[in-house]
């Protein structure tokens, strides 16, 4: 009569978590495979393999170092210390295997929900107020306009930053995309773009004042940066420019910073070098408010905040919002 065993049962730990998570199930979420046998559901839970899942696709989980599941009333939060180790794995299997869900599904939407700083605020000289074209702007939330120009500098070689805060404080970014300005009140229709694009991600510094955060000019240690992409070369030409990142990145803590590296374009009027964007969204796939984060130290490590209460009405108001911020 045939033998039949459990691989999990006869491999080596280490082993069997390479199979489970092996290429060949890297779309699959490890909790799918809890419904097979108690001995798998047990194997992982154990071994965190809902946590692995996620590094796996992004790595800037890893700087979730504990989860924290709200309960009845927000200031009831049920945290480690509360618990013994077979409830927080229990706990901890729950929680990233939502957030697996969510990390793991893209219904691509427009992110940005509005401009917070920058480095510096000016206007292209002989620039109307508003200026109007013929030029189709559809991609861009007309809604949360994130039009910006610099000041004036005689040297093209200044740097500019301008920082957004996302509809979410958790979202998977995929690309950028910029539309450079056009000065088409100026007989030449010059284009104030920059030479270079780089774009970081991050959160707010739980560190400094709330009033810091009132100020509308840049500081960097105002925030907490996770992820910085490489440098993106921009065409000095009039067309939305779409900057596609090495990899989906998870933003924890919603924040973009939008580095414009180089200044192209001298105005004709003053003769000083400008930068400006008519508009810039981040396309991507937001996380539902059932999770939030709390930063816990200068290095960006944080606490997952899951709300169950919340989790029963996530599709009907992430199914609202998607539709709302969608391009």
């Amino acid at each position: 009569m045939a033998c039949s065993y459990d691989f999990v049962e006869r491999l080596p730990k280490e082993l069997s978590i390479k199979i489970f998570m092996s290429s060949k199930y890297d779309s699959s979420n490890p909790a799918e495979f809890c419904v097979v046998s108690k001995l798998w559901r047990r194997f992982v839970i154990e071994n965190g393999l809902c946590k692995k899942f996620c590094l796996n696709l992004c790595p800037e989980a890893s700087k979730i170092i504990d989860v924290a599941e709200v309960l009845d009333k927000p200031e009831r939060v049920c945290r480690i210390d509360a618990l013994k180790i077979d409830e927080v794995l229990e706990r901890n299997h729950r929680v990233f295997s939502v957030l697996g869900n969510y990390l793991d599904t893209y219904r691509l939407g427009g992110q940005i929900e509005e401009r917070i700083c920058a480095s510096s605020y000016g206007r292209v000289p002989d620039e109307p107020y508003s200026s109007e074209d013929d030029y189709d702007y559809s991609s861009i939330d007309d809604e949360n306009p994130t039009y910006w120009s610099s000041t004036g500098t005689r040297d093209p070689n200044i740097p500019e930053t301008v920082v957004y805060k996302t509809i979410c404080n958790l979202c998977i970014i995929q690309e950028i995309h910029v539309l450079p300005f056009e000065g088409n009140y100026e007989s030449d229709f010059p284009i104030y773009s920059a030479k270079a694009v780089r774009f970081s991600f991050g959160c707010r510094s739980p560190f400094k004042k709330e009033n810091t955060f009132r100020s509308q000019y840049y500081e960097d240690d105002m925030f907490i940066w996770m992820y910085t992409s490489p440098e993106f070369s921009m065409a000095q030409e009039l067309a939305i420019q779409v900057f596609h990142l090495p990899r989906p990145i998870f933003c924890i803590g919603g924040i973009i910073k939008m580095e414009l590296l180089g200044r192209a374009q001298k105005n004709s009027y003053d003769g000083l070098y400008y930068v400006s964007v008519d508009g810039v969204e981040a396309i991507g796939q937001y996380v539902p408010r059932m999770f939030d984060v709390e930063v816990v130290d200068e290095t960006g490590n944080c606490i997952l905040k899951c709300n169950w209460e919340h989790h029963y009405s996530t599709n009907e108001i992430a199914e609202e919002e998607f539709c709302q911020c969608s391009p």
